[in-house]
């Protein structure tokens, strides 16, 4: 198998479980949007699970990553090492954090609630610890199976995962709040306690789920020694920290607008306003996921090929074959807004209420092709273990995201806020371009690349803002920029099709 086809397969199976669990939450949002009372409900919503990303790259400590590459780096004796320290990295954060979150319940409470009732955060925060937690604490071990080659363990647990969220939502959100009316079983069973239309059982939901993969992991956990190697420890956090800030900037970059949200356009209508904000993002699940499919196949993919003589020939390939499928699908997202918009219709006394946040989708799918080409020239800076330009570039990202959110949300709200993470990213990418030439050029066909993504933001735009959203013309569009590519890439399409030996 070729190293192209090694990556697609690896990118395939690690990542279908990831597209699955995007998919069903894609697929789970028309529900919360109907049975939430109001757009301020799932505005919160988002705002939590903002805050969860940050807090999750907190906990992780960049272990992902620095497992992987010092997997590569040590002898293989001293393997168990590396997966030793980078749990226990892992467990002393998640205590660290259980304990802060447990003594500030009370101020953090008060914080998030901003008016509303205290006692209900008090509650969505003591589950989002416990789910931060069970969730860190799974980083190493899930790894770990990845490094081991393991795609049949690693799917099976992830979809024990979804399929818990997916149930038990549906028990506490669609199912018993109809039982209770027509059963005097199901009645007597929720007296007392159940609440309908309560967002918290969302937020349950994910920590029984969470917590039942922990379980599952145990034979994982327990091969641990729970000890430290220092100097091989010292010399993996001299490599993570970096990493770590950069992936709290890289959050900041891509999450502080609905972190922050509520506090810039504060009182009810910034809270609708991150409602309709959060509901329409999910209409971009479809690049979202990609990307993260790729991130799980790339990862070990980049590092493992690192000493091959033709990798910076492979980068270069990878990039280009991505950027083609992350186009097409920005715009067969973008041609079929017009019954893709169903999926985020609102309850009976809010049917339309997020379409409003529709002319947002197009520079959101635009952002999400961006910030899969930057994962792309990441690899350079983690090859040469220089990840200190991580840290250089994801903090003046996240420099320009705090500035241009505090100006322009306030003023634009949402708008504001995708077009400040364009702004963001586009630098970004310029940044890790110009140095990772220089320490690790790889031989990218920079006029190719850049024309794909010019024809694909244009199609996207006409399609919308020309045509508003025509079925028909939109895909026609589509189908005649799938004829273009299908013949310029003629070539290699043929010799995936008709030589399998050969990319």
């Amino acid at each position: 198998m070729s190293s192209v086809k090694k990556f697609v397969s690896d990118t395939v199976i690690y990542g279908f479980t990831t597209i699955v669990s995007r998919m069903l939450s894609f697929l789970m949002t028309p529900i919360y949007l109907k049975k939430f009372k109001d757009a301020a409900v799932y505005g919160v919503y988002s705002n939590f699970y903002a805050w969860v990303s940050m807090l999750n790259a907190l906990l992780a400590f960049g272990m992902e990553t620095t497992f992987f590459r010092y997997l590569q780096k040590v002898e293989e004796k001293d393997q168990r090492k590396v997966y030793n320290n980078s749990f226990m990295v892992t467990l002393m954060t998640s205590i660290l954090l259980l304990f802060s979150v447990f003594l500030c319940i009370g101020p953090l409470s008060r914080w998030f609630a901003d008016g509303d009732p205290v006692d209900d955060y008090t509650q969505y925060i003591k589950y989002f610890a416990l789910i931060l937690v069970t969730d860190a604490l799974a980083v190493v071990p899930f790894a770990k199976l990845r490094a081991q080659g393991r795609p049949i363990r690693y799917s099976y647990l992830k979809f024990v995962n979804i399929l818990i969220t997916v149930f038990a939502n549906l028990f506490l959100i669609v199912f018993l709040p109809s039982w209770v009316h027509q059963s005097t079983f199901w009645a007597g069973f929720a007296e007392g306690w159940f609440i309908e239309g309560w967002l918290g059982y969302v937020f349950l939901s994910n920590l029984l789920a969470s917590s039942v993969t922990l379980l599952l992991l145990l034979p994982e956990i327990l091969t641990l020694q729970l000890r430290i190697d220092k100097v091989l420890m010292k010399d993996m956090l001299r490599y993570s920290f970096p990493i770590l800030v950069a992936n709290i900037s890289f959050i900041i970059n891509e999450n502080l607008d609905k972190m922050f949200f509520p506090k810039l356009l504060p009182g009810d209508t910034g809270k609708m306003e991150l409602g309709i904000y959060g509901a329409v993002a999910k209409i971009a699940v479809f690049l979202s996921l990609f990307v993260t499919a790729f991130r799980l196949g790339s990862e070990p993919f980049f590092f493992s090929h690192a000493k091959n003589k033709d990798a910076p020939r492979t980068y270069a390939q990878i990039m280009e074959y991505f950027v083609i499928f992350m186009v097409l699908i920005m715009v067969a997202v973008t041609v079929n807004l017009d019954w893709l918009k169903y999926y985020i219709e609102g309850n009976e006394a809010q049917p339309d209420v997020y379409w409003s946040g529709l002319k947002i989708v197009p520079i959101l799918l635009f952002n999400y092709v961006l910030l899969g080409v930057y994962m792309n020239l990441s690899v350079w800076y983690k090859l040469t273990d220089q990840t200190q330009y991580a840290l250089y570039i994801s903090g003046l990202g996240a420099l320009i995201t705090i500035v241009l959110n505090v100006l322009l949300i306030p003023r634009y709200s949402y708008v504001g806020a995708v077009v400040s993470t364009t702004v963001v990213y586009l630098v970004m990418v310029g940044l890790s371009l110009f140095w990772g030439q220089k320490y690790y050029p790889i031989p990218y066909r920079f006029v190719k690349i850049g024309a794909y993504l010019v024809v694909g933001l244009l199609l996207s735009w006409v399609s919308y803002f020309v045509f508003d959203s025509n079925f028909w013309i939109g895909n026609g569009m589509l189908m005649a920029l799938c004829l273009v590519v299908i013949f310029l890439e003629r070539d290699i399409l043929r010799r995936v099709l008709f030589n399998r030996n050969r990319f």
